[in-house]
């Protein structure tokens, strides 16, 4: 997708630079207390139950064991240490301008790389013209730089950013609080070599304007971005990103919060960082 593609009915970064916007679809309050339509007692009935059934599998699942041998306890209750490992390798420790760095030269480095640099992609960050200038020289590749900065610059421009309430520094006017937070979900590397490798990051985040005159109130989304990375200068950097919608679960039927809950949120807890 490129970078010019206008994606106003779904929202979200697209190509190498679209923002995730997203205008009310009717008047009103949606945060004040709005809640997703009513479901019939029956649908109800039967996503509880269907619930009740997935936790059930889950928690046999996690117990089962058979044979002892492989749990230093004996106990056959205790999950073995790689069930709950995610890998054996140590999250990356270094850090410039803010983002993780210094991942390894493997398939289970470049995973971990991608879905950090997804974070920082689709970040309030990457429309602050100050704080963008450093994500695109710490992230992509040094001969792909210039270009995409110039892409980002015109994609972000002055105008753009007024019309989703921001000022021309990237941050929210007054009595409102923009929030864009990203979290991976999962990875998966379609292809890999030593020098290139190309990493799938299936995501959801909050991104909107939490204010009560907010007309791009913060609501949810999930996509997957497309990174194709290269190593240079002893580390993965990007050399091109794409985005498109889904995988989407099913919407739940929990109450939309407040937009002094939304703001308050933002200001209390910090984003992650993502390593595998």
């Amino acid at each position: 997708m490129s970078l010019g593609d206008e994606r106003e009915s779904s929202g979200g970064y697209g190509g190498t630079g679209q923002t995730r916007t997203r205008l009310p679809e009717s008047s009103g309050d949606v945060y004040g207390g709005a809640r997703r339509g009513g479901r019939s007692s029956s649908r109800s009935l039967v996503t509880v139950v269907g619930v009740v059934v997935l936790l059930i599998a889950a928690i046999a699942f996690a117990n089962r064991g058979g044979d002892d041998s492989d749990s230093p306890t004996g106990d056959e209750n205790q999950p073995k240490s790689t069930t709950t490992a995610a890998t054996g390798t140590r999250p990356v420790g270094g850090k410039a301008a803010g983002i993780p760095g210094g991942f390894a030269r493997d398939e289970q480095g470049v995973a971990s790389a991608a879905a950090n640099y997804a974070v920082t992609l689709v970040s309030a960050d990457i429309l602050q013209p100050v704080r963008r200038a450093e994500i695109v020289q710490q992230l992509f590749v040094t001969d792909k730089q210039a270009e995409l900065a110039a892409k980002f610059d015109k994609a972000y421009s002055t105008e753009f950013l007024s019309s989703i309430g921001l000022d021309e520094n990237g941050f929210a006017t007054a009595g409102n609080t923009y929030v864009s937070r990203t979290v991976p979900v999962g990875t998966k590397v379609t292809s890999h070599s030593d020098s290139a490798s190309t990493v799938e990051v299936w995501c959801t985040g909050v991104f909107g304007m939490a204010g009560e005159t907010s007309t791009n109130p913060a609501s949810s989304d999930w996509f997957t971005m497309t990174l194709k990375l290269r190593w240079a200068s002893s580390d993965w950097k990007v050399e091109s990103f794409s985005q498109k919608d889904g995988p989407t679960p099913v919407p739940g039927d929990s109450r939309a919060s407040s937009a002094d809950d939304m703001a308050k949120a933002v200001e209390e807890y910090g984003g992650f960082t993502y390593a595998r």
